[in-house]
């Protein structure tokens, strides 16, 4: 099998969705995917990209993905959020999880931000052993938060 590590493209964007999708089957949320390749486009390619993304090919088909973008830390300053690296199913097991993540670990080397920050689910034991490797710090004392697009519609001034 030849794996390249390559940036991500807007002609890769179908490829992304299908592994995106694939990664929400896994985390038993298959109906939950509401973006489409139209968001993709605009908020990976627009004006303002809002994120980056590598993709892993291998013998030429794009298996893999990690997407990635800039937040800011009140007491750190810039940094790198990795929103998700996802291997399709018979990909896994190859170290093509570690190539995209060890690429997104040089961007932001290059992009000298202060942290590399993510989120893993707690059940998903091989995740969590993969990012033991690397001795990742897990923050049990922070809870993620969010508000739902409807909460914010609704939202009352």
């Amino acid at each position: 099998m030849e794996l390249k590590i390559r940036k991500g493209y807007k002609e890769d964007l179908p490829a992304v969705l299908g592994l995106i999708r694939e990664l929400a089957a896994y985390e038993r949320a298959p109906d939950e995917v509401e973006v489409t390749i139209e968001d993709l486009e605009e908020d990976g390619f627009g004006e303002k990209p809002l994120f980056r993304f590598f993709v892993a090919e291998a013998d030429g088909v794009i298996v893999g993905m990690a997407l990635y973008y800039i937040k800011y830390s009140t007491w750190k300053g810039k940094c790198v959020f990795l929103e998700d690296i996802i291997v399709t199913q018979q990909y896994r097991r190859f170290k093509i999880g570690q190539a995209l993540f060890e690429e997104v670990v040089k961007a932001a080397k290059a992009l000298r931000v202060r942290r590399v920050e993510w989120q893993v689910l707690d059940w998903n034991e091989p995740a969590v052993k993969f990012y033991e490797k690397y001795n990742a710090q897990f923050m049990k004392e922070w809870l993620s938060c969010r508000l739902t697009e409807e909460q914010i519609m609704n939202f009352e001034e």
